[in-house]
C-alpha cells in the first residue's frame, strides 16, 4: 500500500503548483501519516501556544496546521467531482487543546480572567478500545470525564482554481480548514475538481470536537489515515457535499453565519433537485417543514480569516419519499 510518511506531511498551503507527493488510481487505498495542528511543537502541558516560542510564527502568515499533498488522482479533470472515502483513522496516544490571550472568543475575557491572562495547554490521554488500538478507544478529558474517540479530518481539499491559500485559514468550495466532524470514517465527501489530477491535500486530525470548535482548537492529534479517492466524471457540484449512510449534507463557509446557512441550504436543494428528482417547490418546502432537517454549525472560530462553516442536513428517507 502506498503511503505518505509524517515527515513529508508538512505543506502549509493548497498550491496547484506543488509537485505531487503521491499518484493513485481511482479506488486505490493508501495511507497518510499526519502531524497535529502545532506541527509537533505541543507535546506536554508545559508547551504553551505562545507565538514567540512557536516555530514558523516568524512567518506571515504563520506556518501552522500542516497538510500532506498534493495527491494526484489519475484521470481526474476539471469539472469532475472527487469522492473521498475515509476508511480508517487511528489517532496517536494523546491529543491537546490550547487557550490563551487573544485566542478565541474569550481570549480577552474580563469575566473569567484566567482565560485571557495566561496560556494554558491541556493534554488528553487516549486509551485503546476492544480492537487494541485507538480506532475504538477512549479520550480522557480528566480523571472523571471521558468519551469515545471520534476522529475526523479537520483540513482537506483540492487545489483551488487560481489562488493559493494557507492550510491555516484557507476555505472555499474546494475545501480547506473546515473542522467538520462528519469528515469521518464511513462517510463520503465530495469536492469539485479544478485541476488535472485533482491535487488533493489532507491533515489536521482531531480526536474529538464539539460543534463550532469554540476555543479555536479541539482535541488536536497526530494520526494515520487510510482512504481512497474516486471520481464522478463530468459531475459539476457547487461545493462540498457529504454523503452519510442515512443522510445528505451540503456544506458552505461564509460570513456572516446566516449567509453560510442560507447557501448550504440552497446547495442541498440543488442536490435534491438535480440528483433525486425533487421539484424546486418540493425541495424548498421540504427543508422548511421536515422536522429532521438540521443545520450543523461545524466551525465558528475567531481566528484570522476563518469563516463560519454550516452544513444543511436531511435524512435520505425523506429524500427518497418515505417516512422515518
Amino acid at each position: 500500500m502506498q503511503r505518505i510518511p509524517r515527515d513529508q506531511a508538512r505543506k502549509f498551503a493548497f498550491d496547484w503548483r506543488d509537485e505531487p507527493l503521491l499518484r493513485v488510481e481511482p479506488g486505490e487505498s493508501f495511507e497518510v501519516e499526519t502531524f497535529d495542528a502545532s506541527d509537533g511543537y505541543i507535546r506536554t502541558e508545559a508547551d504553551k501556544a505562545i507565538p514567540a516560542r512557536r516555530p514558523g510564527f516568524d512567518r506571515v502568515p504563520p506556518l501552522v496546521n500542516p497538510i500532506a499533498g498534493p495527491i494526484w488522482v489519475e484521470g481526474a479533470e476539471r469539472g469532475d467531482a472527487l469522492v473521498i472515502a475515509i476508511e480508517d483513522i487511528e489517532v496517536d496516544d494523546s491529543s491537546w487543546i490550547a487557550i490563551g490571550p487573544r485566542r478565541g472568543p474569550l481570549g480577552e475575557s474580563t469575566r473569567w480572567p484566567e482565560l485571557s491572562s495566561g496560556y494554558t495547554t491541556k493534554v488528553f490521554r487516549h486509551t485503546p478500545g476492544p480492537s487494541g488500538t485507538t480506532r475504538d478507544g477512549t479520550l480522557h478529558f480528566d480523571d472523571r470525564r471521558s468519551w469515545p474517540i471520534t476522529p475526523f479530518l479537520g483540513t482537506l481539499g483540492v487545489a483551488p482554481d487560481r489562488e493559493v491559500t494557507t492550510s491555516n485559514d484557507g476555505q472555499g468550495e474546494w475545501g480547506g480548514n473546515l473542522d467538520i466532524r462528519d469528515v469521518a470514517p464511513g462517510n463520503k465527501i465530495l469536492l469539485p475538481i479544478f485541476h488535472r489530477g485533482a491535487r488533493f491535500y489532507l491533515g489536521d486530525v482531531h480526536a474529538s470536537q464539539g460543534d463550532t470548535e469554540f476555543t479555536g482548537t479541539a482535541a488536536e492529534t497526530k494520526a494515520t489515515v487510510r482512504l481512497r479517492l474516486e471520481l464522478k466524471k463530468g459531475h459539476r457540484i457547487p461545493g462540498m457535499r457529504i454523503e452519510k449512510p442515512a443522510s445528505l449534507v451540503a456544506v458552505h463557509a461564509e460570513k456572516p453565519l446566516d449567509l453560510a446557512v442560507e447557501t448550504a441550504t440552497t446547495h442541498l436543494m440543488d442536490w435534491l433537485i438535480s440528483e433525486y428528482g425533487l421539484t424546486p417547490i418540493d425541495a424548498y418546502c421540504l427543508v422548511s417543514t421536515c422536522p429532521d432537517f438540521r443545520i450543523n454549525v461545524y466551525q465558528m472560530c475567531r481566528i484570522r480569516n476563518l469563516r463560519p462553516v454550516a452544513g444543511a442536513e436531511i435524512p435520505k428517507t425523506y429524500v427518497l419519499g418515505g417516512s422515518p
